[in-house]
């Protein structure tokens, strides 16, 4: 991560450190440094799409600046027979802003791609829809379904790529989607005239209850179908279609948050079935709710508590490995939640057995202020046995993070959720959103969130944070999130959230980016660092966190104009993430230098 430190906490830095072994200025030449090991890796970065830059299509000769705050990311392949093209991108906007040609409210981009045969880049593709838009990044009109919101995450069906976005910032007032002006200017209510889900057909809500749905949209024509009225009105994260196409898992960003099951009458129509929710201790684990009724299905949480469905604690997305058909759901954590759920545990509805688990080793009751949940987790549902588990547990707990000595890897909030399919091989790809700063969720003293990806081999029956794998850091101030990897495992698109606006362009707009070479590169991620050849080595380079030595020595870490920064004491790794993007110097006590890049 790179972190912002405070003057004094340089200051500390420095306490202790051998600095009088090393010059306090070096003379900067146009030198060629000796070898630097770089990652046996073809990995390609490149920018697709940016927020608040590009243009999006919102009518016939009509274009205007997409929204920003990128979240879900959705890819639909093209199996058209002789195509080039790899198929349509749709990509979450979280923003909620009035914009007389998007639309009020949250929304969608789409956009269709292929890959450049000759170097496996990313081209996007210049289309006509069947409305008549021309041009390459599509607004997805919401106009047909009453308008949409904050859109988070949502669902990518591996059966055939259909798409829904998730409105999850629940609302409960018109005036809270007004946003003063600046979000949904038309709150009047709004009457279902689509037929398709018949519970709702011909229902006169209140504009805010018209938001908090499950929204399919059409990728290919950049429309919406319709609002999944018949799952329940939710705070909606992330879901998954399984391999059935009939059941549909989802979670609910919420304290306490239920996790959902909708099963469809036929395979592929989900417009008719049944909706249930989790409740462990039921002889089933899942308890019906009706959604031929209305009024539960508008009131879906007063719903599931009248079924004491099992509590969680933030679920957000959720992830389908095939090769085993397990269901993975990142639970995010919230610090203190005793204050959001005790209502509902005193009107009887049960924690899952894993919170519990956690207060009992706290020496507290989840319903307690003293019950913590900094980190979150990562949680396993087996379908078969419709048992939950914690397949991996944030952290570690870490009261105070001295920032040199912070771990390698330090897992906190995991929210966005997919796998990485290369080959045979299959890798959890982990996405963080910090809700705090505190605990160890950054170095003590750092206040910036960035935050990190990270893969994790399937293979491996024992997963530890210490197996995690770092893959991308974003730029500072942003948010991690809707990495999406394309079926043929080369490409793996990623979005870069709301970062600091002071950050050079374009990375002071959210956006999405590829990092594309995963079929030859994966392996390499789980190769120890490797040095070639004599002299004083450095690895990686470029690097954003952890910084290796080919041997254990006093260090010395030099600016760009040969001012001395740091000192180090007899280390052979050092953790670089306080320091800005640049490039520096690198001296041993033999008077070896290495030029670094930090990025």
């Amino acid at each position: 991560m790179k972190r912002l430190l405070s003057l004094s906490l340089l200051l500390a830095a420095f306490v202790g450190k051998a600095q009088n072994s090393f010059d306090p200025e070096i003379q900067i030449t146009d030198w060629e440094p000796t070898k630097v090991v770089m990652p046996a890796s073809p990995l390609q970065f490149q920018i697709i799409f940016v927020g608040g830059h590009n243009y999006v299509q919102t009518g016939v000769g009509d274009s205007t600046l997409a929204k920003e705050w990128h979240d879900f990311i959705g890819f639909t392949p093209d199996n058209t027979p002789g195509t080039q093209d790899m198929g349509w991108l749709t990509i979450n906007h979280e923003m909620i802003l009035a914009d007389a040609k998007i639309g009020d409210g949250g929304g969608m981009t789409a956009f269709k791609v292929r890959r450049d045969p000759a170097t496996d880049s990313i081209i996007v593709v210049s289309q006509t829809l069947n409305d008549g838009r021309s041009g390459m990044f599509f607004n997805v009109d919401f106009s047909s379904t009453g308008e949409t919101g904050m859109n988070c995450g949502g669902i990518n069906s591996p059966v055939d790529g259909r798409v829904w976005t998730a409105e999850e910032w629940f609302r409960s007032s018109n005036s809270s989607i007004y946003n003063s002006g600046n979000g949904v200017l038309d709150t009047n209510d709004y009457t279902v005239s689509n037929q398709d889900i018949a519970v709702a057909y011909n229902k006169t809500m209140k504009k805010y209850q018209n938001f908090n749905w499950m929204v399919e949209i059409d990728p290919r024509e950049a429309k919406a179908l319709r609002k999944q009225y018949n799952w329940g009105r939710q705070p909606f994260e992330g879901g998954v279609v399984m391999p059935d196409n009939k059941t549909v898992y989802a979670g609910a960003d919420a304290t306490p948050g239920f996790f959902t099951k909708f099963v469809a009458d036929v395979a592929g129509d989900f417009t008719q079935g049944k909706t249930y929710v989790y409740q462990h201790d039921d002889s089933n684990k899942w308890v019906e709710i009706d959604n031929t009724d209305w009024n539960k299905m508008l009131n879906f949480t007063a719903s599931a508590e009248a079924a004491k469905a099992t509590m969680f604690n933030r679920l957000e997305w959720v992830a389908l490995d095939e090769r085993t058909n397990k269901v993975y759901l990142t639970e995010t954590g919230r610090d203190n939640p005793a204050s959001r759920w005790a209502d509902e545990s005193a009107d009887g509805l049960p924690h899952a057995p894993h919170t519990l688990a956690r207060a009992a080793a706290q020496g507290t009751h989840p319903d307690s202020s003293a019950y913590w949940d900094y980190y979150g987790r990562i949680l396993e549902f087996n379908p078969t046995t419709n048992e939950i588990s914690v397949f991996l547990e944030g952290g570690p707990y870490l009261p105070i993070a001295d920032p040199q000595s912070y771990p390698t890897n330090h897992l906190s909030n995991p929210d966005g959720l997919t796998f990485l399919k290369v080959g045979s091989k299959n890798y959890m790809v982990i996405q963080e959103d910090l809700n705090g700063s505190s605990y160890g969720r950054v170095p003590d003293g750092v206040s910036n969130r960035t935050c990190e990806v990270y893969i994790f081999d399937m293979d491996d029956p024992t997963p530890t944070i210490a197996e995690l794998k770092r893959i991308s850091v974003v730029p500072v101030g942003a948010e991690v999130t809707g990495a999406r990897a394309t079926p043929d495992g080369k490409t793996l698109f990623i979005n870069s959230q709301h970062p600091d606006g002071s950050n050079p362009f374009p990375y002071n707009h959210s956006l999405t980016y590829a990092i594309t070479g995963w079929d030859a590169a994966v392996l390499s991620l789980y190769e120890d660092p490797k040095f070639e050849g004599s002299g004083f080595q450095i690895y990686p380079n470029p690097a954003s966190r952890d910084l290796n030595f080919n041997e254990t020595s006093d260090i010395a870490i030099y600016s760009a104009e040969g001012k001395r920064m740091k000192v180090f004491k007899n280390v052979d790794r050092i953790n670089i993430s306080d320091l800005k993007a640049g490039i520096y110097y690198v001296r041993n006590v033999k008077g070896e230098t290495q030029k670094l890049i930090i990025q």
